[in-house]
């Protein structure tokens, strides 16, 4: 297998326009990498708070997510610790009921390759579906809630997450199980691991 320059790469991300005609706010890759990254977080694409800053999870949902995971920012924004790698780089834009799915062509383009860089990584937390939909096996349960009940599948390598959006209270409150079965466990893996 052929070496990748994670620095070369990185930079070729960020300077990627494949979408640039696509996306009505324009191109901003967000992601974060380092060759020591122990933690991978594939969500889904960044939101409009976070192409604005350029920081992943810059957002009510990373501060949801931080606390999932127990750390702190200064933890979570180590990439020598954790990888940030969404499926889509860059901001999709505002649909009817929320952001637009990250778009097709970014993960074909650049993520094998750059996943190949990662080979430290000792905890994959996949968050959403179209996370679930690249990093699981095609037999797994087809819906969310379902895949994220079936956590135990996966462990202690990957652990399925919902959103960690504010948009996804109400499942939350429904689905009470997932903070006192997954949390625990998650926050156990992830401190056992920094």
């Amino acid at each position: 297998m052929m070496s990748v320059d994670l620095e070369k790469l990185s930079r070729e991300i960020r300077a990627c326009e494949i979408c640039k005609d696509a996306l009505v706010d324009g191109v901003r890759p967000v992601f974060q990498v380092s060759e020591t990254s122990k933690i991978l977080i594939v969500g889904q694409a960044p939101g409009r708070k976070v192409h604005e800053t350029g920081v992943p999870f810059d957002d009510p949902s990373g501060d949801r997510l931080r606390d999932w995971l127990g750390v702190s920012k200064d933890v979570f924004y180590d990439a020598r610790q954790m990888a940030i790698v969404p499926m889509g780089f860059c901001f999709p834009g505002t649909g009817k009921s929320g952001d637009l799915p990250p778009r097709k062509e970014c993960a074909p383009a650049w993520r094998d390759e750059l996943l190949q860089c990662l080979r430290n990584v000792s905890l994959t937390i996949v968050i959403g579906q179209y996370a679930m939909d690249w990093h699981l096996p095609l037999d797994r349960p087809r819906t969310v809630t379902d895949t994220v009940k079936a956590w135990q599948n996966y462990w202690p390598d990957t652990v399925v997450l919902p959103h960690p959006s504010p948009r996804n209270n109400i499942w939350l409150k429904k689905n009470a199980w997932f903070e006192v079965d997954i949390l625990p466990a998650l926050r156990a893996r992830v401190a056992s691991l920094l």
